[in-house]
């Protein structure tokens, strides 16, 4: 009975795993194709500052979209702890660190989103600023916030690498997906390092993101249709 009753919770924990893995992709790319990438114009600062004004409730809407997915991935984080830590607890406890690390800076990364926003709505009245200065200081936070989710990637790919360890040695979920997940860590690691140390190849290794996409979609469907099977992780 004991072992039923394990077993069970295992598959509730991967069911949740699973649907706020799915929340994460919705959200994230929400947020990301449909909210940012139509409005903002990295080299163009007026037509930025205009398409945001015109679509003010768009953009408060990607400021949603984040939040929302970043109360997943904490969640998500403990849940992945409490799976992984029979297979070994101080590595899953690290994972589990370092995921919420990302999360933290995430978190805070979204004022400098929703500052653009203050600034363009002149809610504080910055009469010492032109609207040309407002504009480039706006679309500079917006750049800011762009390179902020890049440094809480490398927080996340360091999650990746151990969480992808980790689902090897568990015996319960497809070691496939544990190799992905290393693959995945890499891919956020040299992209993240690359837009910081070599910004002028950044946009060249912009497809190796297909990387993290397939393998974190997958693990997603794996968690809310494959089950479980018996645990044999060790301490």
């Amino acid at each position: 009975m004991t072992n039923q009753n394990q077993a069970s919770s295992q598959l509730v924990y991967m069911r949740s795993a699973g649907w706020l893995y799915l929340l994460i992709i919705v959200f994230g790319i929400t947020s990301e194709m449909l909210v940012r990438s139509p409005l903002i114009v990295f080299s163009d600062p007026v037509v930025t500052a205009g398409n945001i004004v015109r679509s003010e409730g768009l953009f408060r809407f990607g400021f949603l979209a984040d939040s929302i997915m970043l109360l997943c991935d904490v969640a998500l984080a403990v849940i992945f702890y409490v799976l992984l830590k029979p297979v070994n607890k101080t590595l899953s406890l690290l994972a589990a660190a370092f995921r919420l690390t990302q999360a933290v800076i995430l978190s805070v990364n979204l004022l400098l989103y929703y500052a653009a926003l203050l600034l363009l709505n002149n809610e504080y009245h910055f009469s010492v600023f032109s609207n040309e200065q407002i504009n480039a200081l706006s679309l500079l936070l917006l750049e800011m916030h762009s390179h902020g989710y890049d440094l809480g990637l490398i927080f996340f790919s360091v999650a990746n690498f151990i969480l992808g360890y980790l689902i090897i040695k568990s015996k319960f979920i497809p070691g496939v997906l544990g190799y992905g997940l290393l693959a995945v860590a890499l891919a956020y690691l040299a992209g993240s390092y690359t837009r910081f140390l070599l910004p002028a190849y950044s946009d060249s290794i912009q497809p190796i993101y297909l990387v993290p996409f397939i393998t974190e979609l997958a693990l997603c469907v794996w968690l809310l249709t494959k089950g479980i099977g018996k645990s044999k992780g060790s301490e």
